[in-house]
């Protein structure tokens, strides 16, 4: 028996000893386990690169900084997209992750999945609004926002041409107001711990949701070796107790993006198993008994070549909040040590589905803001 089957038995025969006993201890966790474990288990997804394409140039954009937007051709016809998507799904696949490049610039690109897959997400800048209309209404929007406060201008309101402009986070909140769909995926840093909490709020009274990020800097020999680790790690964690109805993160998820650490092990290379299933560069990986996700790859956007894995295939220094989620969220087995680290599972586990519009654990965030809805900004916005 290969090293995978004979760990991913031994898991299996963890789980069955362990986990009935555990349940019998407390009745209304034992629900919750149920549920959540049910639904997770109906979730089987792949992540596509939708366009090489963005209109605005982060400072920090892995996408950018690697050259992934030169890595393949991307396929313009539509009737290719729409043949890909449908094939996706006799795969078995029926959640599709849409990232670039900037998806919004390609709304037809997303209809495809959305008429293929049970479950689609985007990733976006904000600068472009995304109709909330039929088909795109159970489609969840990720924002990406940058540092908070001025940081966010300075590290993304970036013209292709290199010009900056201002303003960038305006316009996503005048873009997105009240709009259920959306989850703002905040990239907080050390230079930023001033900025966490009146970010937060700005995207509370907006009507919108929060999750946390780790902004690395890519530019840098040491992106995680930070001065203010705790000090963030900390805000982070205040803010989070704070704005319980609007950050989505678990406690457990913040700290293991900062440390890298958690109940069950250390984040890396060995274990992240957002790794692209079929990928030659993964075989090493998928040989070392550690669970991967089913069914995963990660494919650009000629729809043929893939990534190595969900984000910029540098692990030394990676602390993808959605990569970190999945390592947390395929961890069950490690969790059974007694009844509160099964309890941090399944808390995890339900954190980590609040962010999704299609998922039964996201709730309406609490509005505390009664402007009526602002009209999208134009001035400073790169046409």
């Amino acid at each position: 028996m290969s090293l995978p089957k004979k760990m991913h038995a031994l898991r299996k025969a963890l789980i069955a000893e362990r986990l009935p006993a555990l349940l019998s201890e407390d009745p209304a966790l034992a629900q919750r386990f149920q549920d959540v474990r049910a639904f997770s288990a109906l979730v089987r997804a792949c992540e596509y690169h939708l366009t090489n394409a963005c209109n605005i140039r982060c400072k920090g954009c892995w996408f950018f900084e690697f050259g992934h937007d030169k890595h393949a051709k991307e396929h313009k016809d539509i009737d290719v997209w729409r043949e890909f998507a449908n094939a996706q799904r006799k795969r078995r696949v029926n959640t599709a992750l849409l990232i670039g490049g900037e998806p919004t610039l390609f709304p037809d690109r997303i209809e495809a999945f959305v008429n293929a897959m049970r479950f689609v997400s985007i990733s976006t800048n904000g600068l472009k609004p995304f109709p909330n209309t039929e088909p795109f209404r159970n489609v969840t929007v990720f924002i990406s926002l940058f540092g908070g406060g001025p940081l966010d201008d300075e590290l993304r309101a970036i013209k292709p041409s290199g010009a900056p402009f201002t303003g960038l986070f305006d316009t996503a909140l005048e873009n997105y107001y009240q709009d259920p769909r959306v989850t703002f995926v905040y990239a907080a840093s050390e230079d930023g711990i001033a900025h966490i909490e009146p970010t937060v709020r700005r995207i509370r009274d907006n009507g919108n949701m929060v999750s946390f990020n780790f902004y690395s800097k890519y530019n840098t020999g040491h992106p995680l070796k930070m001065v203010n680790e705790r000090r963030l790690l900390a805000e982070m964690l205040r803010v989070q107790v704070a704005y319980p109805e609007v950050v989505v993160n678990h406690p457990a998820h913040i700290e293991a993006m900062v440390t890298g650490k958690a109940w069950c092990g250390t984040f890396g290379h060995d274990t992240c198993p957002s790794v692209s299933q079929d990928h030659p560069d993964n075989a090493q990986r998928l040989e070392n008994g550690h669970p991967t996700l089913p069914f995963f790859n990660t494919w650009k956007a000629d729809l043929e070549t893939l990534e190595v894995c969900c984000t910029s295939g540098h692990c030394g220094d990676c602390r993808d909040s959605q990569a970190v989620y999945s390592w947390l969220m395929v961890a069950l087995a490690s969790s059974l040590e007694n009844l509160d680290t099964l309890r941090m599972w399944v808390e995890v586990a339900e954190s980590y589905w609040r962010q999704f519009i299609w998922s039964p654990y996201r709730a309406a965030p609490v509005l505390n803001d009664t402007r009526a809805p602002l009209e999208p900004a134009t001035e400073g916005v790169p046409a």
